[in-house]
């Protein structure tokens, strides 16, 4: 690991555990997950980058997609870990000892610290592949979509540091919404949007095409579960 994101890695108490990654790697893929769903789909893995920096935006529908991300996108798919950007509530207690071993940091949706957004650019900068839930919540309810600033916020300066970040829409799905026991999930990752510039108006414009590849990802995966959406 280069010296710089080492030292921030430390400076957030966050890096990959040698021994933690690997066996919740085992635990949640080969078990919570098939003993907990009788089906998991996965549609457009073509469409994911396997090598150089990621920014993958998945909607956000329940606490089992933090699973179900790596099991579609992780080391055993493209070699690499996913490195979730998680809210502060998300890290405390037990919860959050186990998160951090798994490389998981926190931030501060309304006031990122320097030292948060400087480790998110070094992991892009270093070929990593990061997940940001850009509404910022869990919506379980099927209300519009609607994404916060800070991924594209993220991917533009990256650009100004001269590291052009593929963003991948992600759709997850679950049959019936709410996750019981022997139901089906979905994940489907759309096509690639690449930021091309800053201001107000590109903003505005990245944000509309990041929700309706959203959209599209999500609809492709509850219809795979078959629960489609009525209308997008």
């Amino acid at each position: 690991m280069p010296s710089s994101l080492a030292t921030r890695a430390s400076a957030l108490e966050t890096g990959i555990n040698p021994f933690w990654a690997p066996l919740a790697m085992v635990v949640t893929q080969d078990f919570a997950l098939r003993g907990f769903f009788r089906e998991r789909i996965v549609l457009g893995r073509h469409h994911l980058p396997m090598q150089g920096p990621v920014l993958l935006a998945p909607t956000h529908r329940a606490r089992w997609d933090a699973l179900m991300l790596p099991m579609a996108a992780g080391r055993r798919v493209t070699g690499r870990d996913c490195r979730f950007m998680v809210t502060r509530t998300e890290m405390a207690g037990l919860q959050g000892w186990f998160l951090q071993r798994l490389g998981c940091f926190a931030v501060d949706q309304d006031k990122p610290s320097l030292t948060t957004l400087r480790f998110a650019l070094d992991l892009l900068a270093n070929d990593q592949q990061l997940v940001v839930f850009p509404e910022g919540r869990i919506n379980r309810d099927d209300e519009p979509i609607v994404v916060k600033e800070g991924l594209v916020r993220l991917a533009q300066l990256a650009l100004r540091q001269g590291v052009q970040v593929p963003v991948v829409p992600v759709g997850l799905a679950y049959n019936p919404n709410r996750p019981a026991p022997f139901s089906q999930a979905a994940i489907c990752f759309e096509e690639v949007l690449k930021i091309s510039g800053r201001g107000k108006e590109e903003t505005k414009h990245f944000n509309q095409l990041l929700v309706k590849g959203m959209k599209a990802a999500e609809q492709a995966a509850r219809m795979a579960v078959g629960r489609p959406m009525e209308c997008l």
